[in-house]
């Protein structure tokens, strides 16, 4: 019964238009679209990590003429959120937005221009080293995150 029901759920989706957005692979519509996009310069390091990020996924897809400019102004911010009985942060929020323009260079019209982030929870160690090195992970993973979350709204884009 589960099985056949399953089968009916799959044979209804294949009837409402929607169609995975990689499909295709590299010749696929995202891959061609991600891969006429080049990203402009990123200030400071979380620029740099964030620029190396997206050209890594880019590359992956291929290298086409460069048809769209990805501009990425980053904001990156610590807080502290915990505090001990002797007024010390115990627990911060590291919180990285992207505000990102996707621009046609033969037109130099902005197709896109949306915000995108993401945070992470650090712990606070009695250690300063420690704390410095989990806020830098924490920046590190961000900018992963963040990445994939501006390319797959820049596939779309692009492809309209």
């Amino acid at each position: 019964m589960r099985r056949a029901l399953a089968l009916l759920l799959i044979a209804s989706l294949a009837g409402c238009g929607l169609k995975p957005m990689y499909a295709g692979g590299r010749a696929g519509a995202a891959a061609q679209a991600l891969a006429s996009v080049r990203v402009e310069a990123i200030p400071g390091k979380s620029g740099w990590l964030m620029r190396n990020a997206l050209n890594d996924r880019l590359r992956a897809v291929g290298d086409g003429e460069a048809r769209y400019l990805l501009k990425v102004q980053l904001d990156d911010r610590i807080e502290g959120l915990g505090v001990r009985a002797d007024d010390t942060v115990s627990r911060e929020r590291r919180t990285l937005r992207a505000r990102y323009q996707l621009v046609d260079t033969s037109s130099g019209e902005t197709v896109l221009d949306e915000t995108s982030g993401w945070d992470a929870g650090i712990d606070v160690a009695s250690s300063e080293y420690a704390t410095v090195a989990a806020e830098e992970s924490a920046l590190e993973r961000l900018t992963e995150i963040v990445a994939d979350r501006v390319l797959a709204r820049v596939a779309l884009g692009a492809q309209n």
